[in-house]
């Protein structure tokens, strides 16, 4: 499994919207490549924002 898949299935699992530094305490990757990964996922429509900073899984 690629890091960017890591990070979508930690907010898959979470059930409930995370930050950045969140996402990488679980996933174990930096929180700078979590912050890339999560903008990446937003384009492509598998991640949502329902607050400022703050994401989750579709």
């Amino acid at each position: 499994m690629d890091i960017k898949e890591q990070v979508y299935e930690a907010l898959k699992n979470a059930g409930k919207a995370m930050k950045n530094k969140e996402i990488a305490e679980v996933t174990g990757v930096d929180v700078k490549e979590v912050g890339k990964l999560v903008t990446t996922l937003k384009k492509e429509g598998r991640v949502t924002s329902p607050k400022n900073c703050f994401y989750e899984a579709v």
